[in-house]
């Protein structure tokens, strides 16, 4: 960050120790930094800590005497994230909402509002490293969020800066103390991005009311009921009534007709020998062998991807099928060039 003297620069301030520390590290690099709280579409009714996280956001940029700018992106949220997250459901697949909140809010709305202000660049707290315009995990394996960013355009990724991407979480907890900052205590969030500390399944309860359903073995053998198909994706654990004791994992959901396949294995689904996606996106494209991961922390594999056919063909048996809706992201080494969403 030794060029940022100067240089005008929106931290998307959440409220959280991370963002908090990327604002202050701009901000002693020399930087021109305004803080921007970004406002989501909440569920009404349902418990929610955007006001508390605002409050933290506004406390951060009073004490580090920088402006703070208020971001109401509800719409984007709504339809970018809320929307998306309830149609993948219904049609039993299972989505990725951190993914579209970065495509859709923080690297759409937000990087869009802070172009029009004429800033050099929009901050962030995301563990991973941008270096001339390209993305890179973050060196912390823990806590690397490269995975939920390949959505997001080259343009915001090249005027993006990730001041804690390249610090393990204990030093941010440090930097936190050493700055004096009010959040410095302050724990990490558990929830996805836009959920706080609502849980999916209480959201989606909520929305769709679901009813009981017959669970069945993969002989089709009916075992016990589930409270809806709706709330499941593959591979998570089903809550079962009048059923053998478990653990009980969805293999296969019949949207239609209300009906779970369930399995005492978690992944009693023939591996596929090939991955389809859609919706893709790349920052560059190369032929050589990659490394591909269709789940946040979930394994890494290695194989082929034909960039026309968007297919991505493993070099070694896969021990499971991956979900369609989850996102397949392909690296190069630790370089993040794209990816896509599963069919």
């Amino acid at each position: 960050m030794e060029k940022l003297q100067g240089k005008k620069v929106y931290v998307g301030l959440s409220g959280g120790v991370d963002s908090a520390v990327s604002a202050a590290q701009l901000k002693k690099a020399g930087a021109d930094v305004t803080g921007v709280f970004i406002k989501g579409w909440y569920p009404p009714g349902m418990p929610c800590t955007w006001a508390t996280d605002r409050r933290d956001a506004m406390r951060v940029a009073a004490f580090l005497h920088i402006p703070f700018y208020t971001l109401d992106a509800s719409l984007e949220y709504k339809k970018g994230v809320i929307d998306y997250l309830l149609s993948e459901y219904e049609a039993g697949r299972t989505p990725n909402p951190d993914v579209m909140c970065n495509r859709e809010v923080k690297f759409g709305a937000f990087y869009e509002f802070a172009r029009t202000q004429g800033v050099d660049y929009i901050a962030t707290g995301h563990y991973a490293q941008q270096v001339n315009g390209e993305l890179l995990r973050g060196p912390d394996q823990s806590k690397d969020q490269s995975y939920f960013l390949w959505a997001i355009s080259s343009d915001a990724l090249a005027h993006t800066l990730f001041p804690v991407g390249g610090l393990p979480k204990t030093e941010v907890r440090k930097l936190a103390k050493h700055f004096g900052l009010p959040v410095a205590e302050k724990k990490d969030s558990q929830g996805i991005c836009f959920l706080g500390s609502i849980s999916v399944d209480e959201f989606l309860r909520k929305e769709f009311e679901p009813v009981q359903g017959k669970a069945v073995d993969q002989k089709g053998i009916e075992i016990g009921t589930h409270d809806g198909a709706v709330l499941y994706t593959l591979g998570a654990r089903a809550v079962l009534h009048d059923a053998e004791q478990g653990p009980w994992y969805v293999i296969a959901k019949d949207m239609r007709t209300n009906i779970i396949t369930v399995s005492k294995e978690q992944f009693a689904i023939i591996p596929a020998t090939e991955i389809r996606l859609r919706d893709t996106n790349f920052f560059t494209s190369t032929s050589n062998k990659l490394i591909a991961q269709y789940r946040y922390h979930g394994p890494r594999i290695e194989g082929v991807y034909n960039f026309q056919k968007n297919i991505f063909t493993p070099t070694t048996p896969l021990q499971e099928t991956p979900a369609s809706g989850q996102s397949l992201v392909l690296y190069r080494a630790d370089e993040c060039i794209g990816g896509g969403i599963i069919v």
